[in-house]
């Protein structure tokens, strides 16, 4: 399907303006909830299948997007203040939505929400499954809080792949990426911004790009190896902050490498795992599972909060100058995780900002739920 997405993007000029990765995610979605399949069903047989596609995509694409990327010149102080505005900005959010929500909704432990809202928001559903555990959150609630996050998450995204990164482009300082003209080899690796997606996977599998493809390949899953190595051997169990924080830096050391630097397709591989995932976490989007009355007031709460702190993340944005893709490549990092950075980067023609929206993702997940349960108890 990711094959015919991008044959179709380059042949269809709408689908070519939709682009690649919200096209998937339409399809996985409306594939994932149609109603003429007994949807149980076919959920118990495919979560196992899913659950092993997400878990092997997003760790090698992420280590093949990161071989492509040039680090040198890393805005270092300008991304450590959209962190700051980032966290805050949900911090405050999440505060406010509490006082509005709380007794609306009826549930006498609303602050364990609020709680797992911070962690999920500056982290990751990791946080949010071990933020439910300290809280001793019930597993309704649990249920609801996450099956509302990802729906809410999925339509955040949407909107920032469909209008919000031209909006916001518009009203916040936007620096536009010098191009790099395009030679007999193709353009020169982690120098320009990401191809458009006509550009994208030409070329692969000729004479040229064959084996050294093959070898970025295979360089990303010794280092995606060595990172769940480590993390078994830390902990003895996946974790997360580890596996992403040892691909990271071993992906950001090797591309240095100047034999590195020759695989110049390695960018197109990873963005074409990246479609992969894009498909496959649409298709966990269960729509027909969601309670929507007896969590009414939970769902306007994750709304407000996400879409909440996007906005004010933008007013500390403007007022401190940080540019639009920073400010957006946060925001995702902390709403969503780190393993949709890549994507929205593919979106934003950008491929400088990965490194600062991963950066940003794995400090999220390491503070996350020293954040949650500070909140909670708070409130």
């Amino acid at each position: 399907m990711p094959a015919l997405v991008v044959w179709l993007c380059k042949k269809i000029s709408f689908i070519g303006k939709i682009g690649a990765i919200l096209t998937l995610y339409f399809i996985g979605i409306i594939a994932a909830n149609l109603f003429i399949f007994p949807f149980e069903e076919i959920t118990l047989k495919l979560l196992p299948i899913q659950d092993i596609i997400t878990s092997l995509t997003i760790p090698l694409a992420m280590s093949l997007i990161l071989l492509s990327c040039n680090f040198k010149n890393w805005p270092l102080k300008k991304s450590l203040l959209s962190l700051i505005f980032g966290m805050l900005s949900v911090i405050i959010v999440v505060t406010i939505g509490y006082f509005i929500f709380a007794k609306k909704s009826g549930y006498p432990e609303f602050n364990k929400i609020a709680g797992m809202l911070i962690g999920v928001y500056t982290g990751g559903t990791p946080n949010l499954a071990a933020l439910k555990m300290m809280l001793d959150v019930d597993e309704t609630t649990y249920v609801l809080v996450n099956s509302f996050d990802m729906l809410i998450s999925f339509i955040y995204l949407t909107f920032l792949m469909a209008i919000g990164i031209k909006l916001f482009r518009q009203i916040m300082p936007h620096l536009k990426s010098e191009k790099i003209k395009s030679s007999e080899e193709g353009v020169i690796p982690g120098k320009a911004v990401a191809q458009s997606e006509d550009e994208l996977y030409r070329n692969i599998f000729t004479k040229k790009n064959f084996v050294p493809t093959l070898k970025a390949i295979g360089l990303a899953i010794v280092i995606a190896t060595i990172g769940l190595g480590l993390s078994l051997a830390l902990t003895e169990k996946i974790n997360m902050i580890i596996l992403i924080l040892t691909i990271t830096t071993l992906s950001i050391g090797f591309s240095f490498l100047k034999s590195v630097k020759k695989m110049e397709k390695s960018y197109d591989i990873g963005m074409y795992l990246v479609l992969i995932f894009s498909l496959v976490v649409a298709s966990m989007v269960n729509i027909r599972s969601i309670n929507f009355t007896e969590g009414a007031w939970i769902l306007a709460y994750i709304s407000f909060t996400i879409f909440g702190s996007l906005f004010i993340h933008v007013i500390f944005a403007r007022i401190f100058k940080i540019d639009a893709d920073t400010t957006i490549i946060t925001s995702v990092a902390l709403i969503n995780s780190p393993l949709f950075v890549p994507m929205i980067a593919d979106c934003m023609k950008n491929k400088k900002v990965i490194i600062t929206g991963i950066t940003i993702g794995v400090i999220g997940y390491a503070i996350g739920n020293y954040l949650g349960v500070l909140i909670a108890e708070i409130l």
